[in-house]
């Protein structure tokens, strides 16, 4: 009898050791998340350099703002412009081609009228 019971005993033990052994294991990793690509306008895949070219060779269109030594700075498309001008018309003008030049999402107007300072 004592025999069948440390038997048992050690049959228990070998259980709950692989039970406890079974639980350390890894977890398996998560799925990745895959995202669909998002459709892009033709106009919205155009680098930054590219962008701050359009808007400077805009801005260059306009006999009225050649004088000005206006900058065009882009980031992801956003293009701000930093510089200073006669008139408020030639300040609309310089904001106004820089929307309309190839690759511009949104234009930040840091343009400054001389007088208004």
């Amino acid at each position: 009898m004592k025999s069948v019971s440390r038997l048992l005993s050690l049959a228990a033990a070998a259980a709950a050791l692989t039970a406890l052994l079974a639980g350390c294991g890894k977890s398996p990793l998560p799925e990745p998340v895959v995202t669909p690509p998002v459709a892009v306008a033709p106009g919205d895949n155009v680098a930054d350099g590219d962008v701050t070219m359009n808007v400077l060779a805009a801005l260059q269109q306009d006999t009225s703002l050649t004088p000005f030594n206006i900058e065009a700075v882009t980031l992801k498309g956003d293009v701000r412009l930093i510089g200073v001008v006669d008139t408020q018309a030639q300040k609309d003008s310089a904001v106004a081609l820089a929307r309309a030049a190839k690759g511009a999402h949104t234009i930040h107007d840091e343009l400054t009228v001389k007088g208004k300072i």
